[in-house]
């Protein structure tokens, strides 16, 4: 009935759509949730867009990625300007001169420099054997202290002396006064949300939300020459060899009655003890709290609760340590042997952390090895 069969509706399942849809393929788009656009879906709460998966910042290097997105919507100027809390004390993200001289009263790059050199001297001649070892011979034992240990240890469920080097091998360092978190030069988040670009990305395509593959999994793979699963893979295969492991995240979102909660989009609170990473106002992401007549009078913000995910929950990020990943090849080569007409794509098909502009870039590839060009 269908040349393709698409499973999931996020962005990477959107790209394969529209250029399937170019193509002049024969699609069915089904979602097992009530909405399209993954993760990166917003919607509108007291007339301000809420990211209601975390925070979706578009960032890229890639001049054709930002201009293909930008072919679907609009974007702002946005620039991620994070900032991070440690007990009553404010820090710049990413680590550069604002942070140092807040943290040490240092004034000129070369004091920051001798003072990071001087504390990673701990470390000297030691090849770091897990994530503190390496955030300490990066940065020193001050900032790995109140800005990296806590917030790390929350995200992961770990103490940083458990988990590996890898996952902080490279740490933003900036010795310069800017806090613009990312160094690509195309940067932006849609004026109107997210969600518009998968409602033009699926235009035209027979789409069916609220629909599980697995519910009728016999007539699904019996529907369509090829099939694009966008979900977990391990799942795909019933778990044959067991689960892959993710950390995923649950959201606290309230309206509060002022124009201006926080200051910023985004306040990470490094302390182990507070439960939550950060907390996000969704407003300042497209100049909500401008000055004038047209400010709104509320605000929307998100407390967001890293947990270890099980089965029911929305896996976010892979856990890509050597169990996993030895697991996850197990599974490419049984798809491989077994289901070679299924196609495994996007972040949870291919089990790893993909910013938004690789999702695009591989999602493009992808679409060429489809046939899809």
């Amino acid at each position: 009935m269908y040349d393709l069969l698409l499973v999931g509706a996020g962005l990477y399942a959107g790209v394969i759509a529209d250029r399937a849809k170019k193509a002049g393929k024969k699609v069915l788009v089904i979602e097992r949730r009530d909405h399209i656009a993954g993760n990166m879906y917003t919607e509108k709460r007291e007339g301000i867009n809420v990211h209601v998966y975390g925070p979706h910042i578009f960032h890229t290097a890639d001049k054709k990625v930002w201009e293909y997105i930008n072919g679907f919507a609009e974007f702002n100027r946005f620039t991620n300007t994070p900032v991070a809390r440690y007990k009553d004390e404010i820090y710049n993200l990413p680590f550069n001169m604002n942070t140092f001289s807040r943290m040490w009263g240092v004034k000129t790059p070369e004091e920051a420099r001798k003072k990071i050199e001087e504390q990673r001297r701990e470390m000297s001649g030691k090849e770091p054997s897990n994530l503190e070892e390496q955030a300490i011979s990066l940065v020193g034992r001050d900032i790995y202290e109140k800005l990296i240990k806590g917030y790390t240890e929350k995200q992961w469920g770990h103490d940083c002396r458990e988990l590996p080097a890898f996952i902080i091998k490279r740490l933003p360092v900036r010795f310069v006064y800017d806090n613009n978190y990312f160094n690509d030069p195309f940067q932006g988040i849609p004026s109107g949300g997210y969600t518009q670009i998968a409602e033009k990305m699926f235009e035209g395509l027979e789409l069916k939300t609220g629909t599980d593959y697995f519910s009728d999994r016999k007539s699904f793979d019996n529907i369509a020459e090829r099939i694009v699963f966008t979900g977990m893979i391990d799942e795909f295969f019933d778990h044959r060899f067991g689960e892959l492991e993710y950390r995923s995240l649950r959201f606290e979102s309230e309206i509060l009655d002022t124009d201006n909660y926080q200051g910023s989009a985004i306040v990470n609170y490094t302390e182990r003890e507070i439960p939550y990473t950060r907390i996000i106002e969704h407003k300042h992401f497209e100049f909500g709290c401008a000055q004038g007549s047209e400010i709104n009078p509320k605000t929307v913000i998100t407390r967001e609760y890293p947990l270890t995910w099980k089965a029911g929950d929305e896996p976010y990020y892979p856990m890509n340590d050597e169990k996993n990943n030895g697991l996850y090849k197990k599974y490419t080569e049984l798809a491989a042997k077994e289901r070679p007409e299924v196609f495994f794509g996007g972040r949870l098909g291919k089990y790893k952390y993909l910013d938004m502009d690789k999702v695009i870039a591989e999602a493009l590839a992808d679409a060429k090895s489809l046939g899809l060009d």
